[in-house]
């Protein structure tokens, strides 16, 4: 499963693009208001930032604004995925640019019935909404996991993105249910890459190391080895004569 970061705040997608795990971006109107920058000048520094699918997504509500803002914003970068709304008019609006050569992400999907028509309409990527669907008292998880196994057994190459990640454990849960990436918020990644575990092995480690190396454990792993000194207490030895 790929992994999208979900924002519009570019020192959060440098900062995660540097771990070397993301394969794309995805925003939203209410995302790139609240970077306060200008729509283009947001998804194009994204683009320069990041190789993969960038998903910007139109605010136009009938089919022809949706399908002229979607060629345009397609013009600012080859990696720009236009990002539409399930509705009607967006299901035609992904119909027409798709015929253009225009990679779509349909969303707003919350029921399998939708992720079909996406898939009918061309859709690239299609998004059902993990978390929003849990706050209704449904299964976000399952949902997606329909959604992948209708594509499966169709054949369909739409490919399933989750979304409304809201912890880990969604994160957990989406790739064993089959979906194709999952677009996650910058802090349930800062949570993914951490463990109690991890921490107290690597301390650990580190002060093995350090006396291994005649060092203190209080001495930086980088000095030593070159300059070792005795642990607190320590009996230090008179040199020798010469």
């Amino acid at each position: 499963m790929e992994f999208f970061i979900d924002t519009a705040i570019i020192d959060e997608v440098r900062e995660i693009n540097s771990w070397g795990v993301l394969s794309g971006v995805t925003t939203n109107p209410s995302l790139v208001a609240s970077s306060g920058r200008d729509f283009r000048e947001v998804i194009q520094e994204i683009a320069g930032l990041v190789g993969g699918a960038i998903s910007a997504e139109v605010t136009a509500l009938d089919a022809e604004g949706m399908i002229r803002e979607g060629r345009e914003v397609a013009q600012w970068s080859e990696h720009v995925v236009v990002k539409l709304p399930l509705t009607p008019a967006g299901l035609q609006a992904c119909k027409t640019l798709t015929e253009g050569g225009i990679k779509t992400n349909v969303t707003l999907c919350f029921s399998v019935p939708q992720a079909l028509l996406a898939a009918r309409a061309g859709a690239t990527y299609i998004s059902p909404f993990a978390g929003r669907v849990d706050d209704i008292g449904w299964d976000g998880v399952e949902l997606i996991r329909q959604i992948k196994e209708a594509y499966v057994l169709g054949n369909v190459s739409t490919r399933v993105l989750a979304a409304s990640i809201r912890h880990p454990t969604h994160v957990v849960q989406a790739a064993l249910a089959g979906a194709d990436v999952a677009t996650i918020p910058y802090k349930v990644f800062t949570q993914m890459v951490k463990h109690p575990l991890t921490q107290a092995g690597l301390d650990g480690f580190l002060k093995d190391w350090a006396k291994r190396a005649g060092a203190s454990p209080e001495t930086p792993p980088s000095e030593a080895g070159t300059n070792p000194q005795p642990a607190p207490g320590a009996q230090v030895p008179e040199p020798a004569a010469k």
